[in-house]
């Protein structure tokens, strides 16, 4: 069913949605001159709430009424049973202390589903245009992504307009080490609090996979009872 989008935004004088039924109208009417009727269509709005002060709704009533579906973005306004891929658009209207955790469920939910291999990207390329002056690391942290994962994705060079060199060198793996640790000790600091000299040296001198299992398991700790536990079991 071909459709139109149009993002909401507060009203600036005319309508929002006057341009799109506008847009609306030259798509079918070009359908309709090439032999390609639309008989059935909708226009997809997505904003962070329909509450919002779009204008005097009244010329284009019978158009919401009919033809608009809303896509609502804000924390309050998402319904719990939203998928995926919307509930990682709310990221963009989130606390930042709630990004984590928010991440994780998205995450988890689309574990073994058509969106598994492409949701870290999603969720990565939503937190790049909302935090545009973050690094790499941080915005990967906010997430619960691997650094290096995100940096060797499509979406990371079509973000950046980089591409990825074939094969490793020599110290690319120290330095991916370097950098998961340096990441896991900011995140541990504010779950965890305070760490200890030797825990930082043992959490600095975890392999990559380990580090890469204890990004994954630290947003679940509740404090530094939960870190010991852990060390004890993968640091020896």
């Amino acid at each position: 069913m071909p459709g139109s989008i149009c993002r909401g935004r507060p009203n600036r004088g005319n309508h929002p949605l006057d341009l799109d039924i506008a847009e609306t109208g030259r798509l079918l009417q070009q359908q309709q001159r090439q032999g390609r009727p639309i008989r059935h269509w909708q226009v997809v709005v997505i904003c962070p709430s329909r509450e919002l002060n779009f204008g005097d709704p009244t010329p284009v009533r019978e158009f919401v009424e009919r033809r608009v579906v809303w896509i609502e973005l804000a924390p309050e306004r998402l319904p719990p049973t939203a998928p995926p891929l919307q509930r990682a658009l709310g990221m963009l209207l989130l606390p930042e202390e709630q990004l984590p955790a928010c991440s994780k469920a998205i995450r988890t939910e689309a574990a073994g589903t058509s969106l598994d291999a492409e949701i870290d990207d999603v969720i990565a390329a939503i937190l790049v245009s909302r935090f545009s002056g973050r690094t790499v690391p941080e915005i990967c942290a906010m997430g619960g992504i691997i650094a290096y994962d995100f940096t060797s994705s499509v979406a990371y060079r079509e973000i950046f307009g980089l591409g990825h060199q074939q094969g490793e060198q020599k110290g690319e793996q120290k330095g991916r080490q370097a950098e998961a640790a340096a990441i896991s000790l900011r995140l541990l600091g504010h779950r965890c609090g305070a760490l200890t000299p030797g825990q930082h040296s043992r959490i600095q001198d975890l392999p990559l996979s380990a580090l890469e299992a204890l990004l994954d398991a630290l947003l679940d700790f509740q404090g530094p009872d939960d870190l010991n536990a852990w060390l004890s079991r993968h640091a020896g």
